[in-house]
């Protein structure tokens, strides 16, 4: 189930959660399923996609964290001290 839009990296990380799988007694295709979905997730959470995905529902798509990390790589003054919305605010989001 290993896609070509995955890095060496992510190969080598579903190939490990697949055999963690099946080492956990999980069926072949129940283990390929875990290892692919969790690659994708990560691939999403660290912005290797070009969709949506990973993206949180409500809100800016993004967690507070998430948010002052940007805010610190842009360097946004008083970044420290704002909240989901001012830091969403700050960069520019709704």
């Amino acid at each position: 189930m290993p896609q070509q839009a995955w890095s060496d990296k992510r190969e080598r990380q579903y190939k490990d959660i697949k055999k963690s799988e099946r080492e956990r007694g999980r069926g072949e295709k129940r283990a390929e399923e875990i290892a692919a979905r969790t690659v994708n997730k990560t691939r999403a959470q660290h912005g290797e996609t070009k969709g949506s995905g990973g993206q949180r529902s409500q809100g800016s798509g993004k967690t507070r964290d998430q948010l002052y990390e940007e805010a610190r790589r842009r360097n946004i003054d008083g970044r420290s001290k704002m909240n989901k919305q001012e830091l969403a605010n700050a960069l520019g989001r709704s």
